[in-house]
């Protein structure tokens, strides 16, 4: 059983909800990522999104893009953020690891050079969020064989015949963007969720996370009850970017607990 598969599998035994968390690499600067993703580790989160800077990132709002500018003035790379990766493995073998950037950082890599660098780095899924299901045969080609799931997104716009096709591909878990919008939009609205994520429960026996619009303990808790786990990125990438390096850790392990009480306190 995957890392994957462990923590969703054990919070739903014991009928919880999983904590994804997400930063981004290098943010504000490389010697932050390590001590953050032990912090959100030690916080609580079940599985760490570690979002992989890019110049262009179309998805995410501008918390998210300022880090990933802070992170591109130090010139940090894919192969960069396999290396923190790599290093955060020799600590800590059981939080899951899911890389989440852009098609581009792996095609300039070459999808073959990435599979065998991911493995070593002991990355657990890759999230792509301009690669379209018809075109990931290669890549998944690549990653499959290893152990590595490519998980993909479904949006409220995504239609009942995409949504099947993407499911059909999908692995590790399903990223479901809970409003039609960029990362840290705060009009976040649980009915229409609940009525989306419906339909999709009978098309695929994965679990189901939900992100876009979690910010604090209280969205999580509201979210809990509809998915198997919630992501929050936006409201951590924030604080990354207004506080001392010396300050990261503390203050980033302290907002992942509130998020996992506040989560444990829905079920």
């Amino acid at each position: 059983m995957s890392r994957l598969e462990a923590c969703f599998a054990a919070r739903k035994a014991a009928g919880q909800k999983a904590l994804v968390t997400y930063l981004v690499a290098g943010d504000p600067e490389p010697q932050a990522t390590l001590p953050a993703l032990h912090a959100l580790a030690a916080g609580g989160a079940d599985v760490i999104e570690l979002g992989v800077p890019f110049s262009d990132p179309e998805a995410e709002g501008p918390d998210i893009q300022a880090g990933c500018e802070r992170a591109l003035c130090h010139a940090v790379t894919l192969r960069d953020v396999l290396a923190m990766a790599k290093a955060f493995r020799q600590e800590n073998s059981e939080t899951a690891l899911v890389l989440m950037g852009y098609l581009n950082s792996v095609e300039r890599m070459g999808y073959e050079s990435f599979a065998v660098a991911a493995v070593e780095a002991g990355i657990d899924g890759l999230i792509l969020v301009n690669l379209p299901p018809e075109e990931a045969d290669a890549l998944q080609g690549c990653l499959t064989p290893r152990g590595i799931d490519l998980i993909f997104l479904l949006a409220p716009t995504t239609t009942e015949t995409r949504a099947r096709a993407i499911l059909e591909r999908a692995s590790g878990f399903v990223y479901y963007v809970s409003l039609k919008g960029t990362t840290g939009a705060g009009h976040i609205d649980p009915e229409d969720v609940a009525a989306r994520l419906a339909p999709l429960r009978t098309m695929t026996g994965l679990p189901i996370a939900i992100g876009f619009g979690i910010r604090d303990g209280a969205t999580a808790q509201r979210m809990a009850p509809l998915g198997d786990g919630v992501v929050v990125g936006s409201a951590i990438v924030r604080r990354m970017g207004s506080l001392a390096l010396e300050d990261q850790p503390a203050e980033l392990e302290g907002f992942a607990r509130s998020l996992r009480e506040a989560l444990d306190a829905s079920c």
